[in-house]
């Protein structure tokens, strides 16, 4: 039975998410598979795959051929490169512990070279972030500057209604001061009619 290493799609329209699944080369593509070996999903930068090496390299070992999108998965993390430092084991070019320092060295230098992608991303981000910010800063400045000859314009037309309306509220104050002053005699004058008038002399004793 030939059996190939390919992808087999999950996921929504617009965000697919893939299996990777050892099949029947005659089933459909998202049909029955023979063994579930790991994820893929392009959704992130850098993609996020998980496999199981030691099982996805037993497959190519019994015969499975992977698609061009598996390979290159699957070179992408180390299982080609373990098929190949297997051969060599079962050839007798290499021990197992030679291969398995190899590979492991092969490993870091992979996951260095991710993390290094995954900072430069990240910088990148805050740069772009920064520049947006910078963009946003200069348009509204621009339109400040725009807008200040009108703001200018408005007070100038406003400023006689404010002074007009400030004369006549100094105007209003002093004519309820020259009334007060008016109406003050008047109030003094009609004080002494309140004063109280004197008592009757008491009936002289007879």
């Amino acid at each position: 039975m030939p059996v190939k290493i390919r992808l087999q799609r999950h996921g929504k329209k617009g965000k697919p998410f893939y299996w990777i699944v050892a099949a029947d080369a005659r089933s459909k593509r998202d049909g029955k598979y023979l063994e579930k070996l790991g994820t893929y999903n392009p959704n992130f930068n850098p993609a996020k795959i998980e496999i199981d090496i030691d099982g996805a390299v037993k497959w190519l070992q019994n015969g499975a051929q992977p698609t061009d999108t598996a390979k290159s998965i699957l070179s992408y993390r180390g299982v080609m490169l373990k098929n190949h430092l297997v051969g060599g084991v079962r050839k007798g070019a290499l021990t197992e512990e030679q291969a398995e320092a190899k590979f492991q060295a092969w490993l870091e230098d992979k996951t260095n070279k991710v993390d290094a992608k995954k900072s430069d991303l990240e910088k990148a981000k805050d740069a772009e972030a920064i520049k947006i910010f910078e963009a946003e800063k200069a348009t509204n400045e621009a339109r400040i500057a725009a807008a200040a000859p009108v703001v200018e314009e408005v007070i100038e037309e406003a400023a006689p209604i404010v002074e007009e309306a400030a004369t006549e509220v100094v105007a209003e104050e002093a004519a309820t001061e020259v009334v007060a002053e008016e109406a003050a005699p008047a109030v003094e004058e009609a004080a002494p009619a309140e004063e109280a008038t004197p008592e009757a002399p008491a009936a002289e004793e007879k």
